[in-house]
């Protein structure tokens, strides 16, 4: 019995590494006129992991263009956040950081105590900012994104889509570009401790801009990655990677054929890309982190050498990342002023107004005329 368990082992590893790998989602869209360069299964149903960070973040950028919280306002750590699993600040229980360091926190480390300690402050309990969360996924069109919780640790109800994240994507760079350069921070200093991105096409891929990587057993390892160069901008999905090597270099290779011309449009428009609503989401655990995943991470590096050992890379270029200091303000004693001083928020680009920022509207370039680049002014239809 014993050795025929063995044999029927090895054999479904053999299968595994023979049998062709079935690709995960990608998508690459050109974010200026919101065609869809390249899609594949864009629209399977798939879990977000700390992908969904992204929503947490525009949740926050709307309450301060609400003028709910500032960017001063104080994020106080409760029990609830500190419990949650790592990733972690390393803060204890009580501390406190501003807004704006907790944002930073948020989308450089992949912080779940800081997203928990966001959800509770701006909407006065995690359950509320999550309904928030679906709120703003239905009325911006993410109609294959439900989110269970604000950090992205896995819960089966967590679920999106390449195209939605997309989608997300361009909202956050038209509505809120002052907080771009959150997304393109490589670092973020706390307490003496240098706390880094995973992200590493931004120290190793020329013009990227950001966005967001994502890991849970049952995702897999996710990306969203932005690129600005030569006056182009575009947006890469990449899902279920067995790796952050296969990850990052699958990223970069859908990028440079965008870049290159030698992904070109496919007449579709991204908003008009087709989820599979009441479809399942696939679950990546087996294959990640279960039995499978030996076999099955040899048979995507047989598919997909590029990064490994000896092989061509995409990531070549050497690029200064861009670091932040946060501040621990330690346990704040509501009622008394923060105990520090806190320079004027300098944004990039001026803030948009508050219809502008909650418009439910994409803005792409016109088919057959002229591309327009965003941010851009846009006419007061009031």
């Amino acid at each position: 019995m014993l050795f025929a368990q063995r044999l029927v082992s090895a054999l479904v590893c053999v299968l595994l590494v023979i049998a062709p790998v079935r690709a995960n989602p990608t998508l690459l869209v050109d974010a200026q006129t919101l065609d869809v360069l390249y899609a594949e299964d864009a629209g399977q149903p798939w879990h977000p992991a700390s992908l969904t960070k992204m929503m947490t973040a525009y949740v926050a950028f709307e309450a301060i263009a609400k003028g709910t919280v500032t960017l001063d306002t104080p994020v106080v750590l409760s029990r609830n956040a500190i419990n949650q699993a790592p990733s972690k600040s390393g803060l204890p229980v009580g501390s406190a950081l501003t807004l704006k360091d907790a944002l930073y926190l948020l989308l450089v480390k992949s912080a779940n105590d800081i997203a928990v300690g966001i959800a509770e402050t701006i909407g006065g309990s995690e359950d509320a900012f999550v309904a928030e969360m679906n709120e703003v996924a239905q009325r911006i069109g993410l109609t294959a994104t439900h989110f269970a919780n604000p950090h992205g640790l896995h819960d089966p109800a967590q679920v999106t889509s390449a195209r939605d994240l997309a989608i997300l994507t361009l909202y956050i760079q038209q509505n809120y570009p002052q907080y771009l350069p959150i997304f393109g921070t490589d670092a973020v200093r706390l307490d003496d401790v240098r706390l880094e991105s995973q992200n590493e096409l931004l120290t190793k891929f020329a013009g990227t801009t950001g966005m967001k990587t994502g890991y849970v057993c049952a995702s897999g390892l996710n990306m969203v990655a932005t690129v600005q160069r030569n006056g182009r901008n575009l947006i890469a999905v990449v899902l279920g990677g067995s790796s952050s090597r296969e990850r990052n270099e699958r990223a970069a290779e859908l990028l440079l054929k965008g870049l290159s011309g030698a992904a070109s449009p496919t007449g579709q428009n991204v908003q008009m890309l087709a989820n599979a609503p009441g479809a399942a989401p696939v679950d990546m655990r087996p294959k990640v982190c279960g039995a499978e995943a030996a076999a099955y991470k040899e048979a995507r590096e047989a598919a997909f050498p590029m990064g490994l050992e000896g092989q061509p890379s995409y990531l070549n270029d050497v690029v200064e990342g861009s670091s932040y200091v946060a501040t621990n303000l330690g346990r704040l004693a509501f009622g008394v002023s923060l105990p520090r001083p806190r320079p004027p928020h300098m944004p990039i680009y001026a803030p948009p107004e508050v219809e502008i920022a909650l418009e439910g509207e994409l803005r792409g370039g016109v088919a057959g005329g002229p591309v327009i680049p965003y941010p851009r002014p846009r006419p007061d239809n009031r």
